[in-house]
């Protein structure tokens, strides 16, 4: 920001001002007066909501391939399949968003590019003007804006992963003409990967007497896809604007491998020689228009409208064999889903006095959903009358909030506010339609301490209420079989057909939040922060023995059911900053200490769940600790030239036990992730990155325990080893 005084307007200034001999001397003909735009930890130490803030600076600085690898070195942050877990709780606990609305069913964050993010926020408690279906947190991905001054970028990438390479590039051309300011950002992958499997079981096979498999395998994916995400932004004035963004995501996937049996006791299944294939894609397409007030006295208008579509196809095949050779299995699956929805928004914002600030605001969207699946063995419908019908559901979602930003004192302020949310679904396919509602009231209450004026250490306290919906597969009354034992007979407890609950009640949360954060100079900064829930109407899986339409005897059905209440507590440390910040003391003798940054973080978890006998009575997928570091150190030019950065990460989750029911038990072991990278500016324009993944190739080790109250113990084990990659990414700016 520039601003420019005249000669006249300067010297009515100076005669205002007591003389001196020195007043008038010189006297310059125009004053320059620069503020620095702020920095991510700049807005993450004024936002009233404990928030961490990713900007396009730190997302240039490592060029990642995918978003995923960004959250990966976030403190707090954990990856699975491509999912984020805030707090160490996977499922729908964490909410992610595009743009501040939910992602749609299917979206992966391995598939975006950071190229086409403008910043990643994330919040580990819920907010009035977002959706409160967040327990552990939310992650909003902002994309990209439209650019203020010319833009044009092109990277080409290049790998290895698993067995051949692959190649990628991102492309964003943007400029501004006028009022009118427009980006089209453009991203196409491939991706590839190997693993080796090993499955064994010990439960009684289809005759019911005792049966024990080892079944080693292979499993090889691929596939490819593109992200287009233009935006349009039109100003009507100083006070209107009109912005337009879409966003268009595809991606392509295979798969094949093969699994061999080996009988140690009992009956030998189906097959024991497995060949399988499978394909399909998803797609989506999102696009919404946006206008925006500001008015003189401070009020500011946001109107929101908006559609989504998508859609994906699989199909999967797999060829039996039995120990002779002879084939005895050829079972073909198919799958087709829809989605299409439409969402209107508005929110008002206003100032009253100095103190305080208003919002106001309302959400509505409708969402259509259908889904068809057919499974055919052995040229017959495994469930006849059920397999191959439609199965569609309608979603209404409605939402009002208020939120008031109250400046206390200099350094005291609070943001409450109150939002209430309605999901109906409606779904219909199997039998009678169903219908299922809920209601929820969530107050959020945020309060920030300030123990210098300029903010360099905060105290933050919150109380909040959040709610976890169930999903729509939870909700679905359609069965799902266990291809193991077919259905003209019973199963075995450990190996359950699944149907949803159409009962089911969302989860509620009360939650407390306290944390303190220590800024550095330099930008770094030092935060110790705890929290506990407690859960009430938990959603868990519970395995019954009943009788079932679709077979002639009863089967073990596993199905959610909600529970009475769960408690989930942590305590969450995060360090980053600079060399000669942090040890400030040895910069003068060590200069490298400039460029070297650092980043830290430990967390360490306890939840246990009512009606469950401990110790591990932990909610599902919640590790009790986990821990990151990582470095990038400038090592300074290379023969003369630009500057070489290096830099690693490294991830543990230790191996952890939990008691799912009084009779199951779930075992997951160590996970450790290690990556790797060199980047060099090779000029202001030219970057060149070479990068390692999972390079210690550990892979998912997980086993099942069953200790029935009859009968011998039945066990599960399954180990998934990945393989390393590599990849190589040039980046040109124009």
């Amino acid at each position: 920001m520039l601003v420019r005084l005249s000669t006249r307007a300067l010297l009515l200034w100076a005669a205002a001002l007591p003389a001196g001999p020195a007043l008038g001397q010189g006297l310059p003909q125009q004053v320059e007066v620069t503020a620095q735009p702020q920095t991510e930890t700049d807005q993450r130490r004024r936002d009233p909501v404990a928030k961490t803030i990713v900007g396009r600076d730190e997302l240039d600085k490592y060029a990642d391939p995918a978003v995923s690898d960004v959250l990966k070195r976030l403190p707090g942050v954990s990856m699975q399949g491509g999912s984020p877990r805030l707090r160490g709780l996977g499922g729908s606990y964490t909410l992610v968003l595009v743009n501040g609305e939910p992602a749609p069913p299917g979206f992966s964050l391995d598939q975006l590019s950071p190229s086409q993010v403008e910043r990643i926020e994330i919040t580990r408690g819920p907010s009035a003007e977002h959706s409160a279906q967040a327990v552990a947190g939310t992650i909003n991905i902002i994309l990209r804006e439209a650019p203020r001054t010319r833009q044009r970028e092109l990277s080409l990438r290049t790998g290895w992963q698993a067995v051949r390479p692959v190649l990628g590039g991102n492309a964003s051309w943007g400029d501004r003409s006028g009022a009118l300011s427009y980006a089209v950002p453009l991203s196409v992958y491939q991706w590839r990967g190997q693993a080796d499997t090993f499955s064994a079981r010990q439960a009684p096979g289809a005759d019911g007497q005792p049966q024990q498999l080892r079944t080693p395998g292979t499993d090889e994916f691929w596939g490819g896809g593109f992200n287009l995400g233009p935006r349009l932004t039109w100003k009507l004035g100083e006070a209107d604007s009109i912005g337009w963004q879409t966003f268009a995501q595809r991606h392509d996937f295979n798969n094949q491998g093969r699994q061999q049996t080996t009988v140690l006791q009992g009956l030998a299944p189906l097959s024991v020689d497995d060949r399988f294939t499978s394909g399909g894609y998803w797609q989506m397409l999102r696009s919404s228009l946006q206008w925006n007030h500001k008015a003189d006295s401070g009020l500011r208008l946001e109107l929101k409208a908006g559609f989504q579509a998508s859609s994906s196809r699989s199909r999967a095949r797999t060829d039996g064999d039995d120990a002779a050779g002879s084939p005895t299995l050829l079972r073909e699956t198919t799958g087709h889903n829809t989605e299409r929805s439409t969402n209107a928004s508005g929110k008002a914002s206003l100032p009253l006095g100095e103190a305080h600030t208003l919002a106001l605001g309302w959400e509505l969207e409708q969402r259509q959903r259908r889904e068809q699946r057919s499974i055919i063995q052995n040229g017959a419908d495994q469930l006849p009358g059920i397999e191959g019908l439609p199965f569609d559901a309608r979603i209404s979602r409605g939402a009002l909030f208020v939120q008031d930003e109250w400046v206390l004192s200099p350094r005291w302020s609070t943001s409450v506010g109150l939002r209430a949310e309605q999901i109906t679904t409606r779904a219909s396919g199997l039998g009678a339609p169903v219908d299922n509602s809920s209601r929820v009231v969530t107050p959020v209450w945020h309060l920030t301490h300030k123990f210098d004026p300029k903010g360099r250490d905060l105290l933050r306290a919150s109380l909040t209420r959040s709610y976890k919906a169930p999903e729509l597969a939870q909700l679905s009354n359609r069965p799902g079989i266990n291809t193991l034992y077919p259905v003209a007979g019973s199963n075995v407890e450990i190996s359950p057909d699944s149907m949803g609950n159409p009962a089911l009640q969302p989860e509620l949360a009360t939650g407390l939040d306290l944390a303190f954060e220590h800024y550095l100079p330099a930008g770094g900064v030092l935060s110790i922060g705890g929290f506990h829930r407690r859960i009430s109407g938990l959603i868990r899986q519970q395995t019954r023995l009943q009788t079932v339409a679709w077979s002639a005897v009863p089967r073990w059905v596993s199905l959610p059911v909600n529970l009475d209440a769960a408690r989930s507590t942590g305590v969450e440390l995060e360090l980053k900053g600079r060399g000669d910040e942090l040890w400030a003391d040895a910069a003068a003798s060590r200069p490298w200490l400039k460029g070297l940054s650092l980043r830290a973080s430990a967390s360490v978890y306890r939840s246990s769940v009512d009606g469950i006998p401990g110790p591990d009575d932990r909610l599902v997928q919640q590790q009790p600790w986990s821990a990151a570091t990582g470095f990038d150190q400038v090592l300074g030019p290379l023969a003369g030239g630009p500057p070489l950065t290096v830099g690693a990460s490294l991830a543990w989750t230790p191996g952890f036990r939990t008691q799912q029911t009084p009779e199951q038990a779930v075992t997951t072991a160590l996970l450790r992730t290690l990556d790797a990278y060199a980047l060099w500016a090779i000029d202001r324009q030219t970057t060149l990155r070479l990068g390692g993944a999972n390079l210690l190739a550990d892979g998912t080790r997980s086993s099942t325990i069953l200790l029935p109250g009859q009968g011998e113990a039945q066990t599960a084990q399954n180990r998934r080893a990945s393989r390393r990659s590599f990849n190589a990414n040039v980046a040109f700016k124009f």
